[in-house]
């Protein structure tokens, strides 16, 4: 039997639809396909939600080599683009743009990120460029947004780069609380597709689970809409 999850706090400070959704939301684990149906039962907003899974982790963040972080594709996207700019010589820059980069370039590119440009979700940077923007690393570090291998945008391959995150790739880390949070969809997807993706990235984290962490790797997964609770889903009951 899946395990009971913690009864709900208070719906004190809640708005209507939010406390009568907390009021009829699961407390039981669900299976992924279960999972994704539920989300479809509450009071939806007027708008088309992005559909966002958290994984809580057996991790100790001040551990750096126990630090969850990398970038992944989902098979079915994820329903919006990311607006990505490059950092490369002067040989790519055209091919970068094509491939969907807002911006590209090297030294002119970091004056306009010193001078306050920061428009963009992603930056991708071949490795012969780390050089020139190591001195944006006091902007772009407190912001997760300075290019690095572990992430994938740290590559020699810009343009393939580009296109991936452009077409929406995600980064993904873990936070302070051993937390990894990813979107994996919108409400408008077809069930099959958010449950694919779903699965799919959960696989992708269960697979990184660092060799110094021992136990059960995965605590807890909560599939959540934009304006829901969220939804407890089953995992595999693993350790070592």
């Amino acid at each position: 039997m899946a395990k009971t999850a913690a009864p709900h706090r208070s719906l004190r400070g809640y708005g209507r639809r939010m406390r009568e959704n907390i009021e009829k939301s699961p407390t039981e684990r669900l299976s992924p396909e279960a999972a994704v149906k539920s989300l479809r039962k509450f009071k939806a907003p007027k708008f088309d939600q992005t559909v966002e899974v958290c994984m809580h982790l057996n991790i100790d963040p001040k551990h750096a080599d126990q630090a969850i972080r990398g970038s992944i594709a989902l098979p079915k996207g994820i329903g919006k683009s990311k607006r990505v700019i490059a950092f490369c010589t002067p040989d790519v820059i055209k091919d970068a743009l094509a491939a969907g980069a807002v911006k590209a370039g090297g030294e002119e590119l970091v004056a306009e990120l010193e001078k306050g440009f920061l428009d963009f979700d992603v930056a991708i940077a071949s490795p012969d460029m780390m050089r020139v923007i190591s001195k944006l690393g006091r902007v772009l570090g407190p912001k997760g947004l300075m290019p690095s291998p572990k992430a994938g945008t740290v590559t020699q391959d810009v343009v393939k780069a580009v296109g991936e995150f452009a077409a929406g790739k995600l980064e993904y880390r873990n936070d302070k609380g051993g937390n990894v949070h990813a979107v994996v969809g919108k409400m408008s997807f077809k069930d099959d597709d958010l449950v694919e993706n779903l699965t799919h990235f959960i696989g992708a984290i269960e697979k990184s689970k660092p060799s110094s962490v021992k136990g059960q790797f995965v605590k807890r997964i909560t599939l959540k809409g934009t304006m829901t609770p969220g939804v407890p889903v089953t995992f595999a009951m693993t350790s070592e």
